[in-house]
């Protein structure tokens, strides 16, 4: 009884906190599955939001004015690893790797050389807090991220119906087939990895309110928690969802899973010093159901044909 009662507790949390790194997850989405590109930098850009967010409030800055400047620093990062990709011919994923690690000292440096800076809710006015996750009025932050949710998807719904979001997606499509339609493939690129960063950022300054606190190293293993959102949304949710915009979704509802299911597991006794561990478990577990599931219907094929 005590574990259900302490699960349902903490699912308001577990729901709010799905809901922040499902924004990240939407960025990595629109590289991993629209541009077809591994980029590593959102373990990085997504704590450059964080600090920048929490810096400029602490300044006396409005939320949603350091959310956009943290929007902002996002894009520089994807640019800059655009830019290491597609003008030094850099490989998409060591250009992520080498923009994530200067990220790291840049970050220290926007946190005034200190490893984390506090944001107090108490002090300071934010947009989500977890103090109020479990209070019944508009100060709870589920409602919010609900709504900020559905209209960033409508926006990119948008924006990747247009001819630029066409060619970014015809870019990961088939690059040769996109060259050959007269898209300039490289400038497409970087602006696809330059939105992807600046979601992340922004998820970022979501979660440094959220927590009350921005570190530098807030964003290690963030890759990962990104990709376990990306394939439990896909493995639940795609014959279901067609349109891009429920793809977005159901990214957002496997991240909630995601964070739903690691609740589950602390409720029952897990170290918290095996939530990496477990993370990656996650990941290869839904990155190999599809994996399985073909073997399974060619094994079916195969045995109805042998009877025919």
């Amino acid at each position: 009884m005590n574990f259900f009662t302490s699960l349902l507790n903490a699912l308001p949390g577990a729901a709010a906190q799905g809901m922040v790194w499902g924004l990240m997850a939407i960025g990595v989405y629109i590289t991993f599955r629209v541009l077809d590109v591994a980029d590593l930098t959102v373990d990085g850009s997504i704590a450059t939001g964080g600090a920048v967010c929490v810096m400029l409030v602490r300044m006396g800055w409005n939320p949603w004015a350091a959310m956009l400047c943290a929007f902002a620093a996002g894009l520089v990062a994807g640019l800059v690893t655009g830019i290491l990709h597609g003008h030094c011919g850099i490989p998409a994923i060591l250009a992520g790797i080498l923009t994530q690690l200067a990220l790291y000292s840049i970050n220290l440096r926007i946190l005034g050389g200190k490893a984390n800076q506090a944001l107090s809710v108490d002090k300071y006015p934010l947009v989500v807090s977890q103090r109020y996750v479990r209070d019944t009025n508009l100060q709870n932050p589920i409602p919010l991220l609900i709504v900020f949710i559905i209209a960033v998807i409508m926006a990119l719904y948008w924006f990747f119906g247009t001819e630029k979001g066409c060619a970014i997606r015809a870019t990961g499509a088939n690059v040769h087939m996109a060259r050959a339609q007269g898209i300039n493939t490289r400038s497409y690129t970087i602006l696809g990895l330059m939105l992807s960063n600046g979601l992340v950022a922004l998820a970022g300054a979501f979660l440094a309110q959220y927590q009350g606190s921005a570190d530098v190293g807030m964003g290690r293993g963030a890759i990962v928690i990104g990709l376990a959102a990306v394939i439990i949304g896909e493995v639940l949710f795609a014959k279901v969802f067609h349109n891009f915009a429920l793809h977005l979704l159901a990214v957002v509802i496997g991240a909630i899973i995601y964070y739903i299911v690691l609740q589950i597991v602390l409720q029952l006794g897990l170290n918290t010093n095996d939530l990496k561990m477990l993370s990656a478990a996650i990941v290869a577990l839904f990155l190999a159901i599809p994996y399985w599931q073909s073997k399974v219907s060619g094994a079916r094929r195969k045995g109805g044909a042998k009877h025919a």
